[in-house]
């Protein structure tokens, strides 16, 4: 099964994976873009973590506090992922369905 992944599943899909890590990465540059101007960044009322590691990284030294935070970010994003394909094949009533 992995050679099958690495031989002929991942170069199949390589182009999708791709296009899906460009756009995933410029709407993350552009929600990061449209908080900073219309959100604010104020301490404690409208702080983000997108935000948070951007000033972070803006602090020398700093910089474990906003790896810190990106690796909780990728953490809670990756259960998210699991726990939402574990629900997704849970037998019971299809969507869209009409079977009860």
């Amino acid at each position: 099964p992995l050679g099958v992944l690495s031989r002929v599943t991942l170069p199949l899909a390589a182009r999708g994976i791709l296009g899906g890590v460009l756009l995933g990465f410029a709407r993350s540059l552009g929600e990061f873009g449209a908080t900073m101007v219309f959100a604010g960044n104020i301490e404690g009322r409208t702080r983000t973590v997108p935000l948070s590691v951007y000033s972070l990284m803006q602090i020398p030294g700093r910089e474990r506090g906003a790896m810190l935070l990106v690796l909780i970010s990728v953490v809670v994003s990756l259960g998210t992922m699991v726990l939402s394909g574990i629900l997704a094949r849970r037998p019971g009533k299809e969507a869209g369905s009409d079977e009860p």
